[in-house]
């Protein structure tokens, strides 16, 4: 059936569009977890809504799967591709349709990157808050299906709150536009975050914000991470809400040191950005009240100037990427734990390293509870992956068991589907896949993530009998 859809697939694309080539397609077979890969059966690179429209209706027609993809940043497997289906890859759809400054929104097509839009609207005084660490290479459309955070969200939080609109094509192929004001149920709420299951996007309404009148980024450098999250709990309880509180440990500066030399202080057993805005009398007394509840930081560095911000940031943005320095290979984990959880987590992950002989760096949003540990391994070493893969899961394990979540802004892809009845009851995954079931019966929208054994729908909810028959057909296999 693929093989005739990518014939007809000349009647909606130009040839140039269509890729066929088995080394071209190495090209989309994994996202940056590239721990998950699968050559997609064809990619295919739309310019507009319509394009994206009939390559969805070829693909009804011969119930053939297919899966979205931006700039493949993602790091849960979301964009993983389908060997019998067709990767939509929305990388040409990259125009800023319309700045609307007095409503402070633009309209942008998928493909823009998080960063573009802030530059668009820079000189007028506005920016597009979410920040996502690969900002300036992820796409709008991505952080639309992942609900994309970044260093900020505690202040200003996800992409879902700065989305005001979006076109999108559903899995039977119409274009329709999800509309925060449209009164009824939120299904734009349902349809951000949903990685890709509900629709493609081809559209995408966000909301500016206006630039902070004083902006104070600080470093403060820890001798232990014990001391660093004593410091988060104080600020916080202080009544200071930062824009962003950030955390490494001395694993992940080791490695931010040697990708692109942040300078920071030396021997810091972990280091803490905290950056504060708003009106500027408000940022000073901020800044008095951090100062004094950081008195145990052996060095305070603030930044002087746009130069020496971006200086203090380069080193945890480059963080993830940074370790491949340190690593010949890692998984990076997204969890979420209450604040007040943090050292008992921490303590935790400490011991699941040192009990499987595998190192972990931390990165984390320090300020929402919200960790990235970076598990570290050599992946010619035989049996390294598979203990990695067990510290990877047991670290999500201890974020359920503090009251938390498997993931904070990352998704679940391919990567944590099995984890998730962890987390959620049977009914609670029925009641989910009823919704997916409403947006796509047929089951073609980036089928097998987010559910480890995802329900037919049609099929009753409640606890199922017998043998799954996607499990019995070997199509699916159950955790």
């Amino acid at each position: 059936m693929l093989a005739e859809l990518i014939g007809r697939l000349g009647e909606v694309l130009e040839p140039e569009a269509v890729i066929t080539d088995p080394v071209r397609l190495r090209t989309y077979e994994c996202d940056g977890l590239t721990y998950h890969r699968a050559t997609p059966g064809v990619a295919v690179l739309p310019e507009n809504a319509e394009q994206v429209a009939g390559v969805i209706r070829l693909c009804n027609e011969y119930g053939v799967p297919f899966v979205a993809r931006g700039s493949g940043t993602g790091l849960s497997g979301g964009a993983l591709p389908r060997t019998d289906g067709v990767l939509i890859v929305t990388s040409k759809m990259r125009a800023i349709v319309k700045i609307d400054l007095p409503n402070r929104r633009a309209v942008v097509e998928p493909g823009v990157t998080n960063l573009a839009i802030t530059e668009a609207v820079r000189d007028q005084g506005y920016y597009y808050a979410p920040d996502p660490s690969s900002q300036q290479v992820c796409s709008i459309g991505g952080n639309v299906a992942e609900n994309s955070g970044g260093a900020h969200c505690l202040k200003y939080g996800f992409t879902v709150n700065h989305v005001e609109a979006c076109e999108i094509v559903t899995p039977d192929g119409d274009i329709v536009t999800l509309d925060r004001a449209d009164p009824g149920y939120d299904l734009l709420g349902a349809f951000i975050g949903s990685e890709g299951t509900l629709g493609v996007t081809t559209k995408v309404t966000v909301r500016l914000s206006r630039a902070p009148e004083a902006v104070t980024t600080v470093l403060a450098a820890f001798e232990n991470i014990e001391q660093g999250g004593e410091a988060v709990s104080a600020i916080i309880a202080a009544g200071i809400l930062p824009a962003a509180i950030e955390m490494m440990d001395a694993l992940a500066i080791a490695a931010a040191e040697a990708a692109v030399a942040c300078r920071y202080p030396e021997n810091a057993g972990a280091v803490l950005i905290v950056e504060l805005d708003g009106p500027s009398a408000e940022v000073e007394r901020q800044f008095a009240l951090l100062s004094q509840i950081c008195s145990k930081a052996f060095e305070l560095r603030v930044a002087e100037d746009p130069a020496e911000r971006a200086a203090i940031w380069r080193g945890r943005k480059s963080a993830f990427a940074a370790v491949g320095r340190i690593s010949p290979a890692y998984i990076v984990q997204d969890g979420v734990v209450p604040r007040t959880s943090l050292p008992e987590v921490l303590a935790g992950i400490d011991s699941l390293s040192r009990e499987h002989g595998i190192k972990v760096a931390n990165v984390f949003h320090a300020g929402d509870g919200n960790l990235h540990p970076l598990v570290l391994f050599d992946d010619t070493e035989p049996g390294a992956g598979e203990r990695a893969e067990i510290v990877s899961g047991r670290i999500l394990d201890l974020c359920i068991e503090h009251g938390g979540s498997i993931t904070g802004e990352h998704g679940v892809g391919v990567d944590k589907a099995r984890y998730m009845p962890r987390m959620f009851t049977d009914a609670d995954l029925d009641t989910m896949q009823l919704v997916r079931c409403a947006f796509d019966p047929r089951g073609l929208s980036n089928p097998g993530k987010i559910f480890p054994t995802p329900r037919l729908c049609g099929e009753v909810p409640g606890v199922r009998k017998g043998v799954h028959p996607l499990v019995e057909s070997g199509k699916a296999e159950q955790f």
